[in-house]
């Protein structure tokens, strides 16, 4: 039995999930642990992105307490994998050796293409997402992947997200018309500039990441579903999507924390969050979306269990 344990040092979160694998190749999720680190938080203040001194601090706070969790298991493989607000820094070489030095812990800092296709593997293994445009909005970057026939036609990163929008154009508290105006024509104008988007004209969007994720999750807490978190698979159409919108972008953040089914951590950033999903399903003229709890993680995940298979049928007997 191996316990394979996977780290996402994302731009908002960090977040590690812990899977149990059989000799049999069976395997059952036995820890999924997250912690709101802000790590992007005013990193672009500078002319240079940096990470600031609070947020690193955080960080190691939080994967220190991962490590206390992960160190008690037996037979462990650990992949600990960074995104966009690393991966721009121009401290991140001292920031990952700070890491190592403190931890012991090796963080691959991944390109934005390879956090699509680890996306993709989380969704194409778990949903029945024939054709569709997948959409994951995190911290500080938003991915997408063209999928037509269950098979990653083309994806991207780009770089935007929840906390950079939100730091960007004043979307914490109160939000101006002008500044809603703003953010969107800047949106809207990165899609354009993704010639194969118009390949996914009217096909459903598959949404990935905490604030698409709180869409779901309000609409499941109005509706009285008995777990609102459960989210995997759950479809909204169009009417409700912007309803929902409506109502969060009329409140200001102390209000928005009150919401049902909106996280209290997550009530500065959500409008942000939201804007990239919602832009994108007016630009392909959608009229659906459709959520998936399972992303980079798990991809990475579902990786593995291939890379065991194939290693298991290396080594079998000859008959």
């Amino acid at each position: 039995m191996e316990n394979f344990a996977v780290i996402d040092l994302g731009s908002n979160s960090c977040r590690m999930t812990i899977t149990q694998i059989q000799p049999d190749g069976s395997y059952a999720v036995t820890h999924r642990l997250k912690e709101m680190v802000r790590l992007s938080e005013n990193e672009s203040v500078g002319e240079v992105p940096t990470l600031q001194p609070a947020a690193i601090e955080r960080t190691l706070t939080a994967l220190k307490s991962f490590k206390s969790v992960y160190d008690e298991l037996p037979n462990l493989t650990l992949t600990a994998v960074a995104t966009a607000a690393t991966r721009k820094a121009s401290n991140q070489k001292k920031f990952l050796k700070q890491v190592k030095n403190e931890l012991g812990l090796d963080i691959d800092v991944i390109p934005g293409t390879t956090e699509a296709y680890y996306d993709y593997l989380g969704v194409v293994n778990t949903l029945p997402t024939t054709n569709c445009v997948m959409v994951d909005t995190g911290g500080g970057s938003c991915e997408l992947v063209l999928i037509i026939n269950g098979q990653a036609k083309e994806l991207i990163s780009l770089p935007i997200g929840a906390v950079s929008l939100s730091e960007k154009f004043d979307l914490r508290d109160k939000v101006a018309a002008n500044e809603l105006f703003k953010t969107m024509t800047f949106v809207d104008k990165l899609f354009n500039s993704v010639w194969w988007l118009r390949n996914g004209l009217n096909l459903p969007l598959v949404c990935l990441g905490g604030s698409n994720r709180t869409l779901a999750k309000i609409n499941r807490r109005k509706n009285d579903f008995l777990n609102f978190e459960d989210i995997h698979g759950y479809r909204l159409r169009d009417t409700a999507i912007y309803e929902t919108f409506d109502e969060v972008l009329g409140k200001d953040a102390a209000q928005r924390a009150e919401v049902p089914g909106l996280a209290k951590d997550r009530a500065d950033i959500i409008v942000g969050g939201m804007i990239p999903a919602i832009t994108l399903m007016r630009f392909l003229d959608s009229d659906r979306m459709i959520f998936s709890q399972n992303g980079l993680r798990e991809g990475i995940l579902f990786e593995h269990l291939t890379q065991l298979a194939a290693h298991k049928k290396q080594t079998a007997p000859a008959d």
